[in-house]
């Protein structure tokens, strides 16, 4: 018994070390997504979406090798909400790695254009640097089980909000002057960002249900 109680630990440490890994993937897309934002990088925005596939894989494998888990092993208490949550938790991150593929996207459709005008540069910046700090907190949420540090992440999302509300000020504002297309692109974008840092919240939630057994 304890040996074959032993390999389900493996087996547990594995799932949660592939967890911080899609973290790590989702934060550096983002930041790399952002960058080419800012540069008008065609090609760091193609390896963006084209990395894009590979967290699709390894969040798609994950979550075969949980329902597996499940099967064989018929977890309970504690370790069946583990697993639950983890499938969970995976959905969010792959979600998180589809929105950099978006703001990557936004750069293509623009070639050789900026999508984001001189005047909202810093604004843009400032959102994306928001988000891969979003991530990596995120990421050492996962792979530490700390819950002052999660309840940390979702502080962190109210600044997202604010700077999001930033930009929608500027958008509709009667002096906006760059035209209908590129307001419908920061809109996007916004959202984009706005909506990868609540995904993240939502895993340092996730945690919080993992170790206390209460929703936040």
């Amino acid at each position: 018994m304890p040996l074959i109680r032993s390999v389900f630990q493996d087996e547990l440490d594995g799932v949660s070390q592939t967890l911080f890994e899609l973290s790590v993937m989702v934060s550096d897309s983002m930041a790399k997504a952002t960058r080419a934002l800012m540069s008008k990088n065609l090609s760091l925005a193609e390896e963006v979406i084209t990395f894009d596939e590979k967290i699709d894989t390894v969040q798609h494998d994950l979550d075969a090798r949980i329902i597996d888990i499940i099967a064989r092993q018929q977890p309970v208490a504690s370790d069946l909400r583990a697993l639950v949550t983890a499938l969970r938790m995976s959905a969010d991150l792959e979600r998180m790695g589809d929105l950099a593929h978006h703001v990557a996207k936004v750069v293509r459709l623009r070639h050789p254009a900026a999508a984001v005008p001189d005047q909202l540069l810093e604004l843009i910046e400032s959102m994306g640097v928001t988000a891969e700090k979003i991530a990596a907190k995120t990421g050492v949420v996962i792979s530490t089980r700390d819950t002052v540090l999660a309840a940390q992440v979702e502080k962190d999302d109210d600044e997202m909000d604010l700077l999001h509300r930033q930009l929608i000020s500027v958008l509709i504002a009667p002096t906006w002057q760059h035209g209908v297309e590129t307001a419908i692109d920061l809109t996007l974008l916004g959202r984009y960002y706005e909506r990868y840092a609540d995904h993240a919240v939502s895993v340092a939630r996730r945690v919080i249900f993992l170790v206390t057994g209460r929703f936040a």
